[in-house]
C-alpha cells in the first residue's frame, strides 16, 4: 500500500470518532454486509462517518492490509479496529459493542 492511501486512511480514523469502511454509503449502501453494520449503528443513533471504498480500488485493498484484515466492512471506534460484520454483529447482540461505545465515550440512543 502505498503512502498517499496509508494517509487517507490514517486521517479518516483520526478524524472520525466512528468510521465505518463499507462498500457504498449509510443511505446507500451496495452489499448486505455493509448494510447490516450501517443499520445497527443508526439504530444506536450513532454519528459515524461511511467511507465507501468501491469509489477507490486503492483504498479498498488498502484499508484490508492496513487493518490486516480480509473482508469489508470493517469499524473503527476512537482509532481502535473493532471488526467486521459478523463480529460487530455479535458485539451488538450480547451488548459488548454498547460496553465499547460506553468505554470510550461515544453517544448512542440507550
Amino acid at each position: 500500500m502505498d503512502e498517499k492511501v496509508k494517509n487517507t486512511i490514517t486521517n479518516f480514523i483520526e478524524n472520525n470518532e466512528v468510521c465505518l469502511f463499507m462498500k457504498g454509503t449509510p443511505d446507500a449502501p451496495q452489499c448486505g454486509f455493509s448494510m447490516a453494520v450501517s443499520n445497527m449503528l443508526k439504530i444506536l443513533e450513532i454519528n459515524f462517518k461511511g467511507i465507501n471504498v468501491l469509489e477507490d480500488q486503492s483504498l479498498r485493498e488498502g484499508i484490508k492490509s492496513f487493518s490486516d484484515w480480509p473482508t469489508i466492512p470493517q469499524l473503527y471506534v476512537k482509532k481502535e479496529f473493532i471488526g467486521g460484520c459478523d463480529i460487530v454483529k455479535e458485539m451488538y447482540e450480547n451488548g459488548e459493542l454498547k460496553k465499547v461505545l460506553d468505554d470510550k465515550g461515544i453517544n448512542y440512543k440507550k
